[in-house]
């Protein structure tokens, strides 16, 4: 199945994201591409991304540029291997669709059941409780598309908090799967749920922002803002960590599945608390300064000296022509002010 969900994710980008994006005037250009330069670029695929300052001296020295531009140089060579806003429109797109998909379906089933309204009633008659048929695909898909995500992070954008993200995705798996084999499956619901919640809103926020829709994007990212720390800091312990700390403990006793089960949903908690760090931060910046500020995690590396288009000699009268470097660098990160992840 996770390979289904690769399989429609690149039809999805290629006949329904792709037409939207150009229909909505989405940027198909990537970052600025550094003008070649064959002995840089040899540093940079030979040796080093991200030369120290005594290399950056020695180029210095070697090609007659000054130490800032060829600093931007490497900034822009790193920056022409990220993908277009194109791409990341796809991509967000075709997230929020399962996401939207996801989070509809998770509510049609809670809706029916007795442990939306009484969480007590996870525990009752555990561990032999039936495995219906909508709870079984619900678990099976979120399943899947985690693992999807797990083998797609690898070649997908990759963003400052990859190893965070990573982690949480590990966590992730491994909570879904434990408690799918352990039959923890009612609470097992209602935390996919209220996961789902936040991402929805979070790939309209990213997808507004490639649309260069500002005050949508804005709007869409301080509603994410609101719900994610609801729901991750309010809801989650007060209703998820409460039930499987105490009312599963009130209920059956002390066994081993309970302690591993919630030492994983207490690292996930870990995760919001600093994720929620960064979402404050941004949504501070966004209400005193009027806008969403750039993301601290953004994919496009950008500097202070951006409005230099061309590498300054260190002798004024020497021009270089075939190894200069271009102009600025667009920053277009997840949200042009969203600090947060993908992915949760």
């Amino acid at each position: 199945i996770s390979l289904v969900f690769f399989f429609h994710s690149s039809v999805s980008h290629r006949f329904i994201a792709k037409p939207c994006a150009l229909g909505l005037k989405v940027q198909a250009n990537g970052p600025q591409k550094a003008q070649p330069n064959a002995i840089l670029e040899k540093v940079f695929t030979a040796i080093t991304k991200h030369p120290d300052e005594k290399r950056l001296e020695g180029l210095s020295k070697q090609l007659d540029w000054d130490v800032r531009s060829i600093q931007r140089w490497f900034r822009q060579r790193r920056n022409q291997e990220k993908p277009s806003t194109l791409t990341k429109f796809c991509e967000s797109m075709w997230r929020f669709t399962f996401y939207l998909y996801i989070f509809t379906y998770g509510v049609r089933f809670l809706k029916k059941t007795p442990w939306l309204w009484n969480t007590r009633q996870c525990w009752n008659g555990y561990p032999y409780q039936p495995l219906m048929p909508d709870l079984h695909y619900y678990y099976i898909v979120e399943l899947s598309f985690y693992w999807s995500l797990m083998f797609s992070q690898f070649i997908d954008i990759k963003r400052k908090d990859f190893g965070i993200m990573f982690t949480h995705h590990i966590v992730t798996v491994t909570l879904i799967t434990f408690s799918y084999v352990t039959n923890l499956t009612r609470v097992g619901t209602l935390t996919l749920c209220l996961h789902d919640a936040a991402d929805v809103v979070l790939e309209a926020a990213k997808m507004a922002n490639y649309c260069k829709c500002q005050k949508l994007s804005d709007l869409l990212f301080l509603t994410f803002a609101i719900v994610f720390i609801v729901s991750r800091l309010g809801i989650y312990p007060l209703w998820i960590l409460n039930t499987t700390l105490f009312e599963l403990y009130e209920a059956l006793g002390n066994f081993p599945a309970l302690w591993v089960f919630n030492v994983l949903l207490v690292i996930l908690q870990i995760l919001h608390c600093f994720w929620s760090y960064l979402i404050i931060k941004a949504a501070y910046k966004a209400i005193s300064k009027g806008k969403v500020a750039k993301d601290d995690r953004s994919d496009i590396e950008s500097s202070s000296d951006e409005e230099e288009t061309v590498p300054r000699s260190k002798t004024p009268h020497s021009t270089i022509t075939t190894n200069g470097t271009g102009g600025a660098n667009g920053t277009n990160g997840y949200l042009t002010g969203g600090t947060c992840s993908d992915e949760h």
